[in-house]
């Protein structure tokens, strides 16, 4: 495998567990409430998206455990924030992709006026 071919594949792999994070609708809908309204409990999320809080809690934790949403206590409750900092490797990765088929497409058009 070439050395561009590996750095891809790690720039790919890197990006996919935040994918798979957000290949949910119901986790979608999450982040463009914590993007709305800035932060927010379970609660206030579940009552958004008619869900249980238990199952927007799951939600919660996937979105944790790539580092989209960070947490912090008050009181008794957890409120929750977008961290958009991992979507910057998602964003870094489309362009790559984006540079790449672009460049395709100009070596076929190079191609065909030649010919």
């Amino acid at each position: 495998m070439t050395p561009a071919a590996e750095g891809a594949r790690g720039a790919a792999g890197a990006v996919t567990p935040i994918f798979a994070a957000l290949g949910d609708p119901t986790r979608r809908s999450i982040v463009e409430l914590l993007v709305t309204r800035g932060q927010a409990t379970a609660t206030e999320l579940s009552a958004q998206l008619q869900i249980s809080r238990q199952a927007v809690s799951k939600h919660l934790l996937q979105l944790s455990e790539v580092g989209l949403t960070v947490s912090q206590r008050s009181g008794r409750e957890n409120r929750y924030q977008l961290d958009a900092k991992p979507l910057s490797a998602v964003t870094e990765w489309v362009a790559e992709v984006e540079q790449q088929w672009n460049q395709r497409l100009l070596r076929l058009q190079s191609s065909l006026e030649a010919d």
